[in-house]
């Protein structure tokens, strides 16, 4: 008997028995797929159902050092920059000393409070509302059950000392299973590389290095690897999670996005004077030519 013959009659009688394990139910559903009976799609979110089970609120929780927070007693231009430059509609509060969190301010809140504001002293404090805290080991299907019965959005998550360790979003759960969600203020797919006009770039982990290189007139390996990601992945020696940072020939690269299977976006920081020559150079021509 030939090997694919063997294959074909060990897939049927999968079939004919049913899966015993999860592995060998991802076989099925792959082989449904191979057979035209389900899309990619469809695939890839049954995949994601699965795996959402083995995964805990630290595998996906947006590290401390990335959360954007305003103090109990910030000045409304502050609480204002904060909202409008992050893009995000939901805010952990920090209590005014210390770095205790006391709640959570909804963008649309800070709205209400701006519109009905009739020359009285700002304060958020009626619009902070209840914060959720969660452990880091929280399985990450029970907590969007959680989210869908109480009706939150966000979690705080905190270490096995109580210390903030991130936050997580119904979002970041929901990206698990269908992959990432673009909303009005992510960059358009076509864009691989973005000046954030603060000496950071936005990088997608899927720019060729190549491209990368040219941008930047930078010398990064190209033999191993195709994209940015890849470099990093090798680097790391692992998948990375969001927060970490590794530096390579002088380049900082942040994880921004990633999931349990490729990295999304980077943010970086380039060496001095690796980012922006093309703008020095026409400035001494035009010296020059004056």
């Amino acid at each position: 008997m030939s090997n694919s013959s063997g294959s074909s009659w060990r897939r049927r009688l999968r079939h004919l028995t049913g899966p015993k394990d999860r592995r060998q139910l991802l076989e099925v559903l792959r082989d449904a797929q191979a057979q035209g009976l389900l899309d990619i799609d469809g695939l890839s979110m049954l995949e994601g159902v699965m795996a959402v089970s083995e995964l805990q609120a630290r595998d996906i929780m947006v590290p401390r050092e990335q959360m954007t927070c305003v103090h109990r007693d910030d000045p409304a231009q502050r609480v204002l920059s904060a909202v409008l430059d992050s893009g995000h509609s939901r805010f952990p509060v920090i209590a005014a000393e210390g770095e205790e969190i006391v709640g959570i301010l909804l963008a649309k809140d800070l709205l209400r409070l701006f519109a009905l504001a009739s020359g009285t002293a700002f304060d958020i404090g009626p619009c902070v509302r209840k914060a959720v805290f969660v452990p880091e080991s929280k399985r990450v299907n029970l907590l969007l059950k959680e989210f869908r019965v109480n009706r939150y959005h966000m979690a705080i998550v905190v270490d096995e000392y109580g210390g903030i360790a991130g936050l997580v979003t119904i979002e970041d759960v929901i990206e698990e299973i269908v992959g990432e969600i673009d909303d009005e203020h992510d960059v358009a797919p076509e864009v691989n590389i973005l000046d954030e006009g603060d000496g950071h770039y936005f990088v997608r982990g899927a720019t060729p290095i190549e491209q990368f290189n040219g941008f930047f007139r930078s010398a990064l390996p190209e033999s191993d690897f195709d994209t940015v990601a890849g470099l990093v992945n090798q680097q790391f020696g692992r998948l990375p999670r969001r927060g970490e940072v590794l530096v390579i020939e002088g380049f900082e690269f942040r994880v921004m996005r990633a999931d349990r299977r490729r990295i999304e976006t980077l943010r970086v920081l380039p060496p001095p004077k690796a980012a922006g020559e093309d703008d020095a150079e026409a400035a001494g021509s035009a010296a020059d030519s004056g």
